[in-house]
């Protein structure tokens, strides 16, 4: 039989390697602004959102992050003055969220971070970048 290596599966590779970027990323923009990983993706995630209010169901599906970790994460920015959360009118078990003013604010001077972040994660695989995002797209297209 064949030995495993953990180092070259490319589930635990891919693993690594995205929370290598997000504490790189979280650097760039912890100290000035105060927030988290976790806090950037629910904010990023409203800001990208034109319909406005957004549930907590959506945010944990679509950012792949646990309950607790959201409704954790939402409630610093509430606090903060980032969001506001509303109930859904039709199911008191759904949670909204939505940006205030004070959160579109920050996400336009957290996005041009976050943008240069990737050009410069882009620029450091040279030839390698769009063969690298093409098999990055396919992989998450096929929802393996």
């Amino acid at each position: 039989m064949e030995k495993f290596d953990l180092n070259s599966f490319l589930p635990y590779q891919v693993n690594v390697l995205a929370s290598r970027m997000s504490r790189s990323l979280e650097a760039r923009y912890r100290n000035k602004f105060g927030i988290t990983v976790s806090e950037w993706r629910i904010l990023v995630h409203l800001y990208q959102d034109q319909a406005g209010l957004v549930s907590t169901r959506d945010i944990q599906q679509r950012v792949d992050m646990h309950k607790s970790r959201v409704s954790r994460a939402a409630k610093k920015l509430e606090g903060s003055g980032y969001i506001i959360k509303r109930p859904h009118p039709t199911d008191r078990r759904i949670i909204n969220l939505a940006l205030t003013e004070k959160g579109h604010e920050i996400m336009g001077e957290i996005s041009p971070i976050a943008s240069q972040y990737q050009v410069d994660l882009l620029a450091s695989l040279g030839e390698l970048g769009k063969p690298f995002r093409d098999g990055l797209n396919a992989l998450l297209e096929a929802r393996t």
